[in-house]
């Protein structure tokens, strides 16, 4: 898990959208070995990327099964129906609550459980690298603990995870690496220890 932090305005939305091919970007951008800045966005799924935006962008008029097989559309075809059933068990046992709420509106959802669909969605095109845009974003205290709790299970079934986080503290105390942007430009690198202490990153982000 590798978080990206910064004030807002700083260009971290705008960095996970040019990664997933959202907006265009200068120079390159390479995952897996490959350049990927030719590709377009819906090519990337395939490819093992996910994007899991800012908002949520759940399908409001759908059902919660419905936007998860929204997630595994580019695997229609392949014969894969049993194995995307499969995933979708998973994402129920992942996020129960979502299995309660299956045949439910995603727009009636609480955020907690649209954001949680959002991730759940992005994990249906089985990703290896997976990239969340402020997943804690107005959530209530104990809604974003479960979300994390679930993203850390995530990470740990070996998914990659590129995080950008208003919550500074939380996000560094999550993950392994974290970098710091300042209009559009890394200014600190280090794990995730090393950042937490840094008496710069402790006055500019964590309020000390």
């Amino acid at each position: 898990m590798v978080c990206l932090i910064g004030a807002n305005g700083a260009g971290k939305t705008s960095t996970l959208k040019a990664l997933a091919r959202m907006i265009p970007a200068a120079g390159e951008i390479r995952y897996a070995g490959r350049r990927i800045d030719g590709l377009p966005c819906h090519a990337l799924i395939g490819q093992g990327l996910a994007l899991a935006p800012e908002g949520r962008g759940v399908f409001a008029r759908l059902s919660v099964a419905e936007n998860l097989a929204m997630g595994a559309y580019h695997r229609a075809g392949h014969d894969e129906r049993a194995a995307v059933a499969e995933d979708e068990a998973r994402i129920y046992g992942l996020f129960p609550r979502l299995a309660e709420r299956r045949r439910q509106l995603a727009g009636t959802l609480s955020g907690g459980e649209q954001q949680m669909l959002a991730i759940g969605r992005a994990l249906m095109g089985r990703p290896r690298l997976l990239l969340l845009d402020e997943p804690s974003m107005g959530l209530a205290p104990l809604m974003v603990q479960a979300v994390f709790d679930v993203i850390r299970r995530v990470a740990q079934s070996g998914v990659t995870i590129l995080l950008v986080e208003q919550n500074a503290r939380l996000a560094l105390a999550v993950c392994n690496r974290g970098y710091v942007m300042e209009s559009g430009t890394i200014t600190l690198a280090g794990s995730a220890a090393d950042l937490l202490a840094d008496p710069r990153v402790r006055a500019a982000y964590l309020g000390e």
